[in-house]
Parts: structure tokens; C-alpha cells; sequence
């Protein structure tokens, strides 16, 4: 599989991997407005869900949605994946600290998760998308950090949008695209700040490879948006 053009990615290939210009230009925002988030992932809960016994994940989640160009952010509800999509940590429902407001309030936000929206209504047209918004920091404090414990899986939305927010201090951390049907796939380490990867959910699948420390412990921030058209999942009866 080829390296998608910013223009066909979606349509064709089922993914799009955005330079940090190319996501401010989508956005209409510079991207001065989105670094004034990174300290955030400074002030990250650790996440107490993680069933491989690790330390190494700290996350905050929020939950909006967006009609239109109209953004509202939802009262807290748990963040909760089946096991046919998350072997691993499918079927619990997972409260984690909410996004502060200096972030999910913030007139960048909303010009960011709607114009990620507006995109995918082009694909999919639906009067609401339904968003789960993840804070995630990866560390390396214990020696290896996994952004995706949960191996090379989908999601189980319609769009999923991968920014990377920060990487220092760390070795490894490729990102694996591969069709869901079929062989094809292609890999690539997300280097630079505000690199956004945009994804078909139900055409392909995508995992990243576990991080370990350069010289000194580090980082991997990213910023993970799931659009859905039909409703948050939620568990049965739920």
C-alpha cells in the first residue's frame, strides 16, 4: 500500500496521514492555538484499567457531539468497547478524569473535532457524530511503554483520528496501517508534533509498536478522536 495523497486518502485507501501544516490548514487554526494544550498532558491521571499489569499509560476522556458546526460536550459517561474490538479491556465500563476545560472548552477545540467531522460527513453523511475525545501519554519510566496493548485492532466507530502531541526521549513507536480485508499495509513513525493520522474504521486496522527509553525515560502524547454515527457504544441494555 502506497503513501495515500492528502485528497484520496480516505476515499481510497481507507487512511490519510496529515502533516502538522496540512492539519492546521483543515483546522483553521494555527498551530500556536494547539500548543498552548501540550502542558495538559503534563497533569495526566495514570490509568488504573490496564489488565497486562503495566504503569505506563496516563489518559484523560471526554465525550461530545457535533452537529454541524455546533459542538457540545456531554455529561461524563464511561468509556466502553466490546470484546469482539478490545480483547483486552472490552466489556468494562472505564470512568477516566475528563479533559480539562482550558482544552474542551476552547474555541480551537471545537474548530478541530468539527472540522475532523465535516471531513468524514463527506464519506459518511449522518445529522450527529458522536465523539470520544483521549488524552494519552505513554511512558517509559518501567522500560517499555505499549500505546496499543490491545495488538492491531479497530475500534468499532466509523472514523478514528490519531494526532501525535508529543514524542521525546524514545525508540520505537511505528504505526501499523493494514487493510481489514487483505495483506496490504504500510508502517511509519509519527515524528512530528500535530502529525495526524485519519482512518476508515471499518476498512482498516492499526496498531503502534511498543516505545523504550532513549538515554532517559520518555514520552509518546497523542490525541485520539473516534467519530461514530450511531450513537456512543455503550454495554447492552445500557
Amino acid at each position: 500500500m502506497d503513501h495515500p495523497s492528502f485528497d484520496s486518502g480516505l476515499t481510497e485507501a481507507g487512511f490519510v496521514l496529515l502533516t502538522p501544516s496540512e492539519l492546521a490548514r483543515e483546522v483553521g487554526a494555527p498551530l500556536s492555538e494547539l500548543d498552548a494544550w501540550r502542558p495538559a498532558w503534563e497533569r495526566l491521571p495514570r490509568d488504573p484499567y490496564l489488565r497486562d499489569g503495566g504503569h505506563y499509560r496516563s489518559r484523560r476522556h471526554a465525550c461530545f457531539v457535533q452537529r454541524g458546526n455546533a459542538l457540545e460536550q456531554t455529561p461524563a459517561r464511561a468509556h466502553w468497547q466490546p470484546t469482539s474490538y478490545n480483547a483486552l479491556h472490552g466489556g468494562l465500563e472505564r470512568w477516566f478524569a475528563p479533559i480539562v476545560p482550558e482544552i474542551a472548552a476552547s474555541p480551537a477545540w471545537t474548530r478541530l473535532l468539527c472540522a475532523l467531522g465535516t471531513r468524514f460527513s463527506a464519506l459518511h453523511a449522518t445529522p450527529a457524530w458522536f465523539i470520544e475525545a483521549h488524552q494519552f501519554r505513554i511512558d517509559t519510566a518501567e522500560g517499555i511503554g505499549r500505546p496499543t496493548p490491545e495488538g492491531a485492532h479497530r475500534d468499532g466507530v466509523d472514523f478514528v483520528a490519531v494526532i501525535l502531541v508529543n514524542r521525546t526521549q524514545v525508540r520505537g513507536g511505528e504505526t501499523r496501517v493494514f487493510l481489514a480485508q487483505g495483506n496490504a499495509g504500510l508502517r511509519f513513525i509519527m515524528l512530528e508534533p500535530w502529525t495526524a493520522l485519519l482512518l476508515d474504521d471499518a476498512r482498516v486496522i492499526h496498531e503502534t509498536t511498543p516505545i523504550q527509553p532513549d538515554q532517559l525515560a520518555g514520552v509518546r502524547d497523542t490525541l485520539v478522536l473516534t467519530y461514530r454515527a450511531s450513537g456512543f457504544q455503550a454495554p447492552p441494555g445500557g
